[in-house]
């Protein structure tokens, strides 16, 4: 299996996920099913199914966040190389075709947001992998379901300067 850097934070919210889900979040459902199940023929009870389903829908995402964790491993931020694309590194490239800049956050499990400025991707994405180890003035190509991109990379900022 291969492992991914998480920062503490990003852990804690994980297991945070976990715990809600467990101990609020899957009781709640279970308690729902006692009381459809109270409502008597099961068969043509809406209520119990729905619960049913939503229980599995629950459990599966605990399933998955769990996998998830064990596929982490904690980052120290004192301990990442200063000026390369590593994990935590915020990245602003400039894309040579378009010229306009963009500005990545590279950021483990649990951590990614796609709406957000500067946009935190994954360090597993292609995006990341591409830059991973380069300097300011390396120039990288990015196969994207548009294309191949060709960036610079003209900023990073390192994990501890944020």
């Amino acid at each position: 299996m291969e492992r991914h850097p998480i920062t503490r934070e990003g852990h804690d919210k994980l297991k945070a996920e976990i715990k809600h889900l467990e101990t609020v979040v899957l009781p709640e459902i279970v308690e729902r099913l006692a009381e459809a199940r109270a409502e008597g023929d099961l068969k043509e009870n809406a209520e119990y199914h729905g619960q049913r389903e939503q229980q599995g829908m629950v459990q599966a995402k605990v399933n998955m966040l769990k996998t998830k964790l064990s596929s982490c491993y904690i980052v120290d931020k004192a301990d990442m190389p200063k000026g390369v694309v590593t994990f935590g590194s915020t990245v602003t490239v400039k894309d040579l075709k378009w010229d306009d800049e963009e500005s990545y956050e590279f950021v483990g499990p649990g951590e990614e947001d796609y709406d957000c400025e500067p946009m935190k991707v994954l360090t597993s994405s292609p995006l990341a992998k591409a830059m991973e180890g380069k300097k300011v003035g390396d120039k990288v190509s990015v196969e994207t379901p548009q294309g191949i991109r060709e960036l610079e990379i003209v900023k990073i900022v390192d994990f501890d300067e944020e």
